[in-house]
């Protein structure tokens, strides 16, 4: 498969903290991509590091061939969206004002919105099932329906390349099922590239095609769930015990953590 995004012996951090060491990695055209690993396992830096958030302290990370640091900040912002981890937004636009932002690479300078900008962040609203969101405050929604919002503004972007960051943290279980499912439909249906940061197993595992386990800034592990997700590899870099089973409906592994006393008990 034709690679769209890569990254070579990337190191980096904030200040003079090294946080990430010598990551490589090549992400392909339609993969679904999971990075897992414990708080401060560098999770977070990996994904702001490819999305020129952070500059790395070496490496390189390259989209379609190029150097994203030698981009034009547009015509990178044209092609990669970027969902962060706390979508909160201090002042009251509506949903559709603040979808249309996602217009802003696109738009020359001072340049109003055209008709068919419009037309873009409808369709954005639809694909997120949020058209009847798009007169509402931002302010005024729930969690799972903020972060849908957010989610059709990057999408309005046109990106080929979407990044998110712990999208599904803050919402209850259907919630979650709900911005997941989404994201496959999304990544099946347009073959939209997606890399995502997920704390939790199970989702990461349900949904991702292959996953990227960090271990103290270095790539612990890389490849499909079932590679990635066995029990030594989670004991190894969780420091906790656990029991992976097949899920019988998806067949995907599925994590069950082990309780102290349970484990006692169990000599």
């Amino acid at each position: 498969m034709e690679s769209l995004l890569k990254t070579k012996d990337l190191s980096g951090g904030y200040g003079k903290e090294t946080i990430l060491r010598d990551i490589s990695f090549d992400v392909a055209k339609g993969e679904f991509l999971g990075i897992i690993g414990p708080n401060g396992s560098g999770k977070s830096t990996l994904l702001r590091l490819m999305s020129r958030v952070l500059s790395p302290q070496s490496g390189e990370v390259s989209f379609e061939g190029k150097d994203i640091f030698r981009m034009k900040l547009d015509q990178f912002c044209k092609k990669v969206a970027f969902v962060p981890q706390d979508t909160l937004v201090n002042f009251s636009f509506s949903v559709q004002e603040i979808v249309l932002m996602g217009r802003i690479p696109h738009l020359g300078r001072l340049q109003l919105e055209t008709k068919r900008d419009f037309a873009i962040a409808e369709k954005a609203l639809s694909l997120t099932d949020s058209t009847y969101l798009k007169d509402k405050g931002i302010d005024q929604l729930s969690a799972g329906e903020r972060q849908r919002a957010v989610i059709a503004k990057a999408l309005a972007q046109e990106p080929v390349l979407l990044f998110l960051d712990e999208p599904t943290s803050h919402l209850d279980i259907g919630h979650q099922t709900q911005i997941m499912d989404l994201l496959r439909k999304l990544n099946r249906e347009t073959s939209l590239t997606i890399i995502i940061v997920l704390h939790d197993l199970n989702l990461a595992s349900e949904y991702c095609d292959r996953l990227i386990l960090l271990d103290q800034g270095k790539i612990f592990t890389d490849g499909t769930p079932e590679a990635v997700l066995t029990y030594q590899n989670i004991e190894s870099v969780y420091k906790t015990v656990v029991v992976v089973k097949k899920n019988s409906i998806s067949s995907r592994p599925y994590v069950m953590l082990v309780s102290e006393e349970e484990r006692c008990r169990r000599g």
